[in-house]
């Protein structure tokens, strides 16, 4: 069972900057796609960058063109997400995901083509 651990969440005013990480557990031997989603109360979850494992491509959600990086490094079994000039619209939840679906390279930013989620960190940006 692949467990991912988000960190890096917090509260910053806007303009400012933070950078996710999420350590994964161990990695399978199929896996094809890693994201970020976030959810804000009372809307759905929104992808919002993902990388093909096999290409190591991205995309981005349109919230997070232009202002979200997203990449890893696996020799510290970690992801992260570089988030920069942040607005009061980017204050939600924000959850790492694995993919060990090969339907995720159609896309990587639909939430049901992963199959394990971490606990979810908090940004506040005001």
């Amino acid at each position: 069972q692949v467990q991912l651990v988000e960190s890096g969440g917090g509260s910053v005013q806007a303009g400012g900057s933070l950078r996710l990480s999420c350590t994964v557990s161990e990695y399978t031997s199929s896996r094809y796609c890693m994201g970020w989603f976030r959810q804000a109360p009372g809307k759905e979850r929104e992808g919002v960058a993902t990388i093909y494992i096999l290409s190591e491509t991205t995309s981005y959600g349109d919230s997070a063109t232009g202002r979200f990086t997203i990449s890893e490094d696996k020799a510290k079994n970690t992801l992260y997400l570089q988030m920069n000039s942040l607005k009061p619209d980017d204050t939600a939840v924000y959850y790492c995901s694995y993919s060990r679906q090969i339907a995720c390279l159609a896309n990587g930013l639909a939430g049901s083509q992963y199959d394990y989620w971490g606990q979810g960190t908090q940004v506040t940006v005001s």
